[in-house]
């Protein structure tokens, strides 16, 4: 393991890289006010085990990256993009297969439009298209309104999922114990669910930043470019979208809407996952994640 302090201008990002230096290298991007732990060891040494490089890192106001008050110290999307073209650039690495999930998705369809030349291939995993109005389809979801855009929107148990952590909790324990709950209603349901498991992952999330409160910075960011979906036309990365097929967050078929908007994307779809990685979908995720990294392709094709 080798662990780097990477710096984007005034800011600091914790990153590390698991597996032989001498294997493809591949870069993990989380969701928001997620550190480089919502990406569990159990499964990065999966994906080792398969013969890839992996890279995770923590976002900015997350785990021991810079953390300040976003008011103070705002960015966009596309500062967070340049965060990971920052990351790959202190590994030394010119260009890597790139995996990324829920908020991450945005990240990766603009790294796919602004820095190609830094993708080997791109998994886009429980999230939507760069033209979906998330942050609407959520608030219109407490309001009980209709979708604007025909594509379903979140489930309603992402109401209970916001209760939940809305209510006050007495101490770090306590704290890990609602996280818990919280994935669990994420899970969906559909496929087992190991508490102690996930007890374990949140546990190690506290640990490596110091504190149980999770960030919250990141639902301050302003809306992402949904005016620059028509340019995903234009995306010649191999790409791959992962739809869970019991993601509250990102229903069927955001997926398949996605996939749609980049040319020869191809669609995998997990039966029972939710917007969660317990470790009953560890091992079909990360066969679809190797089997795009590393199939052959063309001479002269990424």
């Amino acid at each position: 393991m080798t662990e780097r302090i990477v710096r984007c201008g005034d800011v600091r990002l914790w990153s590390e890289a698991l597996g032989d230096p001498a294997h493809p290298p591949l870069l993990l991007i989380a969701g928001g006010n997620q550190s480089s732990r919502a990406w569990p060891r159990d499964f990065v040494d999966r994906l080792t085990s398969h013969g890839l490089r992996v890279i995770r890192y923590d976002h900015r106001d997350t785990g021991r990256s810079t953390v300040r008050d976003f008011a103070a110290h705002p960015y966009t999307y596309t500062e967070l993009t340049r965060d990971a073209v920052a990351v790959l650039d202190a590994h030394d690495i010119p260009a890597a297969h790139v995996v990324t999930m829920s908020m991450g998705t945005i990240m990766g369809q603009l790294l796919a439009l602004d820095h190609p030349g830094r993708l080997l291939s791109l998994t886009l995993m429980l999230g939507g298209g760069l033209d979906v109005d998330f942050d609407g389809n959520i608030e219109r979801l407490f309001k009980g309104e209709p979708s604007a855009d025909g594509l379903p929107l979140p489930g309603p148990a992402l109401l209970d999922a916001v209760e939940l952590m809305s209510q006050p909790v007495d101490g770090a324990g306590a704290e890990i114990d609602r996280r818990v709950e919280r994935s669990r209603i994420f899970s969906g349901g559909q496929v087992p669910f190991d508490a102690d498991e996930f007890r374990r992952w949140e546990q190690d999330a506290a640990d490596h930043a110091g504190t149980a409160t999770e960030p919250t910075a990141h639902h301050m960011l302003p809306s992402h470019p949904r005016e620059r979906a028509p340019e995903l036309a234009q995306v010649r990365v191999p790409t791959q979208v992962v739809q869970a097929l019991n993601d509250l967050i990102a229903p069927p078929p955001h997926g398949r809407h996605l996939a749609g908007l980049i040319p020869g994307a191809r669609l995998v779809e997990i039966p029972g996952m939710g917007h969660a990685l317990p470790g009953a979908v560890h091992a079909p995720l990360a066969e679809a994640i190797t089997a795009h990294v590393l199939s052959p392709r063309p001479q002269g094709e990424q």
